[in-house]
């Protein structure tokens, strides 16, 4: 299976703009005979970093990182929207699986003036074959993102194996990691902002744990590409002009390294890899198999999405 992993960052709360570039990727990851193109968290259209690096970003009723948020609303991406036809209509020219992370809002009018953070995975076809919200934002994240759900906790068939992905932090959730784990998931994509030290040693344990292989996606942002209004807070020191370095990462089903990180650089990444290999490796640990112990451990998945 070929792989195409985008590292690079959208055009910033620009979602037409941010379309462009997408389907500008997928054309040329399909040119190079990629099965399956993959993009980092929040791609349409940025994830929202400004939030740990920039000054009075949670003052109560603070103009600037209201007028952001607004900014992000507007650029984020609803289901039926005319900007999510143009992008399935690209995929479906192109006969290509693609998952990508977005900043997802049910637009006004609709009863929901919140955003999910999103990760969509598409099928050849350009239809949405998988819709998952990610479950709980992370710290800071909870000044932009709402609550997902569990209705996405699950992996697609397609004739390489099953495909799931999980968002950043769910990652160290336990349970979310072990309903991925119950469905034979043969290659996981993360995504992450960018996969510094931590988030490799997240990606290299869920390899390893689930048996599978995982791809890390990194994303690359610099200081330029802030929000105008914004400021960086003098507690924060870099030494790059990057606030977000990249760092995609392939590990195998033995936790071993198929493809080392790169940082600070923005490119398509192609990678092959086979997925029959993971199954010698269930021979001695499958958490969802006989490594598990059904008659002791008991838990319930609530795969119901809300309708408001």
């Amino acid at each position: 299976m070929r792989i195409a992993i985008i590292q690079d960052g959208p055009i910033y709360n620009n979602l037409k703009a941010t379309i462009e570039k997408t389907t500008d990727y997928i054309s040329q990851a399909k040119s190079q005979g990629a099965d399956l193109v993959v993009f980092g968290e929040c791609w349409l259209s940025g994830y929202p970093v400004w939030l740990d690096v920039c000054k009075d970003v949670s003052l109560w009723d603070h103009k600037p990182i209201k007028e952001v948020w607004a900014q992000t609303y507007r650029n984020s991406i609803s289901l039926h929207s005319d900007e999510m036809k143009s992008l399935q209509k690209a995929i479906k020219q192109n006969s290509i699986y693609v998952i990508l992370g977005a900043n997802e809002s049910v637009h006004q009018g609709k009863g929901n003036s919140s955003i999910y953070n999103t990760v969509l995975t598409f099928g050849e076809d350009g239809e949405i074959i998988n819709h998952h919200r990610k479950l709980v934002p992370t710290y800071t994240e909870k000044l932009v993102h709402t609550h997902g759900d569990g209705h996405g906790l699950k992996t697609v068939k397609t004739k390489w194996g099953n495909i799931g992905s999980l968002i950043c932090w769910e990652h160290w959730m336990p349970m979310a990691r072990q309903a991925m784990h119950d469905q034979s998931e043969d290659l996981h994509i993360g995504l992450w902002p960018f996969v510094k030290e931590m988030h490799q040693v997240c990606s290299r344990q869920y390899a390893f744990e689930g048996r599978c292989h995982v791809i890390a996606v990194g994303q690359i942002m610099e200081k330029s590409e802030l929000p105008e209004g914004l400021e960086l807070s003098d507690a924060v020191q870099l030494d790059t002009e990057y606030l977000m370095r990249g760092g995609s990462v392939i590990y195998g089903p033995d936790g071993r390294t198929i493809l080392e990180p790169t940082y600070d650089e923005r490119k398509l990444i192609m990678a092959e890899i086979d997925l029959s290999t993971n199954l010698s490796e269930r021979m001695n640990l499958s958490v969802s198999g006989h490594y598990q112990r059904h008659d002791v451990f008991r838990y319930k998945i609530n795969k119901k999405r809300p309708t408001k």
